[in-house]
C-alpha cells in the first residue's frame, strides 16, 4: 500500500466522522436546524431527520468503503441544493449581519465538503458505476 493511499483513506475517514457527527446533530437538535430553513420549508420537523439520516448513511458508506460512488454523488447533489436553496437565500435575505456571516460560512463549508465528496466519488473506480466508460 502506498503512502498517499493511506493519507487519502485517513482524509476520507475524517470526512466520514464529520458527516456522521452532522447526522447525529440533526437528530439530537432538529429544532435548532429548522431555524436556518427558509420560510417555505419551515414547519417540516421531519426534514432534519431525513437530512441527518442522509449524512449518517453517507458517512457510514465512506467509512465502510461501500457504495462510495453513489453516495458521494448523492452528497454532492444534496449539498448543492443546500447551498442554492438554503444558504444563498439566507445570505441574501438576512437582516442581521451576524446571520449573513453565518450563512456565508455555511455556504463555504458546504462547498468545501461538496468538492471533497465529488473528488471521492470520481475516484471510486472500484465501485462499478462508470457512466463515462464506453462498452467494449
Amino acid at each position: 500500500m502506498k503512502k498517499y493511499h493511506v493519507v487519502s483513506r485517513i482524509a476520507i475517514y475524517l470526512l466520514a466522522i464529520v458527516l456522521m457527527g452532522l447526522g447525529i446533530y440533526h437528530f439530537v437538535f432538529p429544532r435548532d436546524v429548522l431555524v436556518y430553513l427558509p420560510p417555505n420549508l419551515l414547519g417540516n420537523i421531519w426534514l432534519p431527520y431525513v437530512v441527518g439520516a442522509a449524512f449518517s448513511l453517507v458517512g457510514l458508506s465512506f467509512l465502510t468503503n461501500q457504495y462510495v460512488k453513489v453516495t458521494g454523488y448523492f452528497l454532492t447533489v444534496m449539498l448543492f441544493l443546500f447551498i442554492v436553496g438554503i444558504h444563498l437565500p439566507n445570505y441574501l435575505n438576512a437582516g442581521d449581519e451576524e446571520m449573513r456571516h453565518l450563512a456565508l460560512m455555511n455556504m463555504l463549508k458546504d462547498t468545501a465538503i461538496l468538492g471533497f465528496s465529488l473528488h471521492i466519488a470520481a475516484g471510486a473506480h472500484h465501485q462499478h458505476l462508470h457512466i463515462e466508460e464506453e462498452a467494449d
